[in-house]
C-alpha cells in the first residue's frame, strides 16, 4: 500500500496518486510538476516509482469588503 503522503525534512509532501512502472515516466511527472512550482519528491519502491509534490502559498489574495 502506498503511502498518500511522506514527510521530508519537516515538510509534507502528497502523492499524486499514480504508480509509474518506468523511472523515465516519473521523472517527467516530476519536472512538469516543477515547471507548475511544486516541490517534488521521487520514491522507488519494490521497481514501481511514486512522485510526491507539495506547494508552499506565497501569494494570499482576498476579494470582497472587509465589513
Amino acid at each position: 500500500m502506498v503511502d498518500n503522503y511522506r514527510i521530508v525534512d519537516s515538510k509534507k509532501y502528497m502523492w499524486d496518486g499514480k504508480t509509474y512502472d518506468d523511472e523515465g515516466q516519473a521523472k517527467g511527472a516530476k519536472i512538469k510538476y516543477e515547471g507548475a512550482k511544486f516541490e517534488t519528491e521521487m520514491f522507488e519502491e519494490e521497481g514501481k516509482f511514486y512522485v510526491y509534490t507539495r506547494r508552499v502559498v506565497t501569494d494570499v489574495v482576498v476579494e470582497g469588503s472587509p465589513f
